[in-house]
């Protein structure tokens, strides 16, 4: 009982951690939902082109986290420990690239180029950021029930700021009215062409004022995230000895490596959520296309998606208790299942905002069970792994890394398909409507695929082998161990 007691953590330290979570949540927020439908509409980047951008931003996303994981175990400790200076001096330079990706240039060639390097760009900093940041759920304590409450914590906030990511960017951009062509040509199939023979018909004042908005947002969002970064700097102290144990000794960076990959708890966990996060980023990245062509509800779309994020922040509690009460497996369950009959319910009933509500309302309920579990889950099969491996440490990076690494590779993918088939379909750049391929497709990305995932994901959750007697073995066996 002294011991737990020196482990547990004041609600302010809990805070400030929660705090460092949301820079990610929000600038991620407002890239899944918004980045498509900005460079298909404003930067006018032609649907092929915009599909390279999002594929390669992604997939380089990916790569970046084990690479950030590799050197992070290379770092030596310092006075402010081993994490936090990758997340001090990554911070500037991430929210000038940040905002250079809501910039659109004067230039007639190299448009793609500038996206292309500067969605990179940014994705290598915020890597550099949120990398050691969820490593750092391994050093504020030793106690499972610390740890899990610090998660809560930091998915409430990180949800929340979701919800800012949403509300800004939606917000001041739907308050500026982006002008769209009344008549597309339906049967040209390349975009680009549309635009050239329609130019003429183009309101250059309001698609200019589109264009500062966007940068106004992004504008907002860099300044919280520097105010983030500096809360959670002043708030969290990163204990050396919170991750180690009386056995530990250095073992390198790719036997540790071969080791997590060999662990087969990670592998099935990485398994199962790899499919619900392609779910739910399938549908974050066309949501906004969704409600803007195939329901109609063009002025509407970013209150939706605030719904959806309300919905999600006000529900992580009541995922906490749940999985404290029944079992995180369960949790898995009824969370992440109970959004397919809405996701269904979207696209077979007819087109009303009511009915839309109701169902960003209800996703926004499994949202939150698949923000808060994987991160609550992780800690559990990292515990499993320094009772098997009790000589190898300072791989925390590497398990954190590699989760990240494979959702964001496949998201980057799946992304890229996504758009790449709505120009297959015909999608038409500013069209005020878009041709019923382009609706069926956008059908097909929100609600078909994802209900797919989400079932294969839960197939796979059966083999997940740690329960909550597992759990509770795993606490008092490491407990010894210490």
């Amino acid at each position: 009982r002294l011991q737990e007691s020196r482990e547990r953590l004041s609600v302010y330290s809990k805070l400030c951690y929660a705090v460092g979570g949301a820079p990610y949540q929000i600038t991620g927020c407002a890239l899944g939902f918004f980045l498509q439908i900005y460079l298909l509409d404003v930067a006018q980047v032609d649907a092929f082109y915009a599909s390279i951008i999002l594929f390669a931003g992604r997939v380089w996303d990916a790569i970046t986290d084990p690479m950030v994981g590799f050197f992070i175990s290379k770092t030596s400790w310092t006075r402010l420990g081993r994490l936090m200076p990758w997340i001090i001096f990554s911070t500037p330079f991430a929210i000038i690239s940040y905002f250079l990706i809501w910039f659109v240039p004067d230039i007639s060639t190299g448009q793609v180029m500038w996206y292309l390097v500067f969605y990179c760009a940014f994705q290598t900093l915020v890597t550099c950021f949120h990398v050691p940041y969820s490593a750092l759920t391994m050093f504020i304590s030793r106690e499972q029930s610390e740890r899990d409450s610090a998660t809560a914590y930091r998915m409430t906030v990180e949800v929340l700021g979701t919800v800012l990511g949403t509300a800004i960017q939606g917000q001041i951009v739907g308050n500026v009215d982006t002008p769209c062509i009344e008549s597309p040509l339906f049967g040209l199939t390349n975009s680009s062409v549309a635009m050239e023979e329609l130019n003429m018909t183009h309101d250059t004042k309001s698609l200019t004022d589109t264009r500062n908005a966007y940068m106004i947002a992004a504008g907002v969002i860099a300044g919280l995230y520097v105010l983030c970064a500096v809360i959670l700097l002043l708030g969290v102290k990163e204990k050396r000895e919170s991750s180690e144990l009386q056995s530990d000794e250095p073992v390198s960076f790719f036997q540790g490596l071969k080791l997590v990959m060999n662990h087969g708890p990670y592998i099935k966990l990485i398994a199962g959520f790899l499919f619900t996060s392609l779910a739910f980023m399938l549908l974050e990245g066309n949501f906004a296309l969704f409600c803007t062509y195939t329901l109609g509800f063009r002025n509407e779309f970013q209150n939706i998606l605030l719904a959806i994020m309300l919905s999600a922040t006000l529900t992580i509690p009541f995922w906490q208790w749940f999985l404290t009460r029944f079992g995180k497996k369960t949790a898995v369950y009824v969370g992440i299942s109970s959004a397919i009959p809405f996701l269904i319910a979207v696209v077979v009933l007819d087109s009303s905002l009511f009915i839309t509500y109701v169902v960003a309302v209800a996703a926004g309920i499994s949202v939150a069970a698949a923000f808060l579990l994987p991160w609550s889950m992780l800690p559990d099969v990292i515990d499993d792994f320094k009772l098997q491996h009790a000589s190898s440490h300072g791989h925390e990076a590497i398990f954190f890394s590699f989760y990240v690494f494979f959702t964001k590779f496949t998201a980057g993918v799946s992304l890229g398909i996504s758009t790449l088939s709505l120009d297959f379909a015909g999608y038409q750049t500013r069209a005020c409507f878009q041709p019923g391929q382009v609706n069926f497709t956008l059908k097909m990305l929100v609600s078909a695929v994802p209900v797919g995932l989400i079932l294969l994901s839960l197939l796979l959750f059966k083999l997940y082998p740690i329960d909550e007697e597992k759990r509770r073995k795993n606490k008092k066996a490491l407990q010894d161990l210490r």
